[in-house]
């Protein structure tokens, strides 16, 4: 199992598999580097080197009591794009993980970089203000995540999970992928699970996304009621010069293992074009 020492106290585990470019896969809120299992033998049958990692408190990582913030999880990223010697990068973030993925061209620039994907992600910025009326997440809405989370965090995400994969009142998904999902978020840090609501609720990444020059991918499905087209992903692709903007008709939330076929089609045309 490969690990990464990126202080004393926290090790990242991470998998790397294939040749080729290199495709950094960044997970969703509160999973692991699993929840990537339906993309990792597409792009390596294309050719492409594949890398997953869990985020700090997730997965196999470790689980500290702090550190659940962009800053650090960019820093993160950045440790082991630098422990891999990786060059010519496409960066791949779902759901949160986009929020990586703008944080760390915002921080570290493009030298290690060459495309960015946004999946169902979270900039340009969740939390609804007064500058940010177009926001999807109002106070009391924070405020319920984290007070399910801190009542019953396992009755929360296993609501959490199946509300993943629903489109309307359908679920998109088999109830046996419904509890993979659940397991895995079962397994994550219960501080960083709390945490990181704080993180991806009301960190903006408007200022990162106006750095971005690079060619980018924004993947979004149109019946995703966690970070909805309108409040995220329509408005990234707005946001970067020459975006391109996929739309899956039908699509939740976790759209990676919703529509697999459909998800990566359009990764695979992104990166070989």
């Amino acid at each position: 199992m490969p690990t990464l020492s990126v202080t004393n106290d926290v090790e990242l585990h991470y998998e790397d598999f294939g040749t080729g470019d290199p495709v950094v896969l960044i997970h969703g809120w509160p999973l692991s580097g699993r929840s990537w299992e339906n993309q990792v033998p597409a792009l390596i049958a294309d050719g492409k080197r594949v890398i997953t990692y869990d985020r700090r408190g997730f997965g196999q990582s470790s689980q500290p009591w702090d550190g659940y913030d962009y800053d650090t999880f960019a820093a993160d990223l950045d440790a082991l794009l630098q422990h891999l010697d990786l060059t010519g990068v496409t960066l791949v973030g779902f759901s949160m993980g986009g929020g990586e993925v703008a944080r760390y061209l915002g921080t570290y620039g493009t030298t290690r970089i060459s495309r960015a994907v946004f999946a169902a992600a979270v900039p340009p910025y969740l939390y609804s203000s007064d500058d940010n009326p177009d926001g999807a997440l109002d106070d009391d809405t924070v405020k319920q995540f984290q007070e399910g989370i801190t009542a019953d965090r396992i009755a929360f995400v296993d609501g959490f999970a199946e509300n993943f994969f629903k489109a309307g009142r359908s679920s998109k998904v088999s109830d046996s992928q419904v509890r993979y999902a659940q397991e895995l978020a079962h397994l994550a840090s219960p501080k960083g699970t709390l945490d990181c609501v704080a993180a991806f609720a009301l960190t903006d990444f408007r200022g990162d996304l106006a750095k971005i020059t690079i060619p980018t991918l924004v993947i979004h499905g149109d019946s995703d009621a966690v970070v909805p087209l309108e409040n995220s992903g329509k408005r990234t692709a707005d946001t970067i010069p020459g975006a391109q903007l996929v739309v899956i008709k039908d699509g939740p939330h976790g759209i990676n293992a919703s529509h697999p076929v459909e998800f990566n089609e359009a990764l695979l045309a992104f990166l070989n074009n």
